[in-house]
């Protein structure tokens, strides 16, 4: 089970927190104690905890697609991501890691440009 803190002021008008935001992620820490990542723009931000169980080493979030204009984190398990990882490779998508939830934006983005 992994953990997701995030910080999203709609209006704009403050920029995010990172010590609160790091705070926020720390109190999960007993959901994913094997690794944490972040990911911070202007007024929105997101924290993960990771528990490691599919790609021990390099499997850490966030995932971002290839131009980095897309991010993800994935609280869960994509049980076909052999299929859509042969499949986006075919298509020449590009991969960095062996995780299953690397699959999730560019599968997004096939369907959903």
């Amino acid at each position: 089970m992994c953990g997701i803190a995030g910080i999203f002021d709609p209006k704009g008008r403050h920029a995010v927190n990172e010590g609160l935001l790091a705070a926020m992620v720390d109190t999960l820490r007993h959901r994913g104690p094997d690794d944490s990542g972040f990911h911070v723009e202007p007024h929105w931000g997101f924290a993960f905890r990771r528990l490691a169980i599919i790609d021990l080493t390099t499997g850490n979030q966030p995932h971002y697609n290839e131009d980095g204009t897309v991010v993800s984190v994935c609280n869960g398990e994509i049980y076909n991501y052999r299929e859509l990882k042969e499949r986006l490779l075919d298509k020449g998508h590009l991969f960095r890691t062996q995780s299953d939830c690397e699959t999730l934006v560019p599968s997004l983005r096939a369907i959903w440009p």
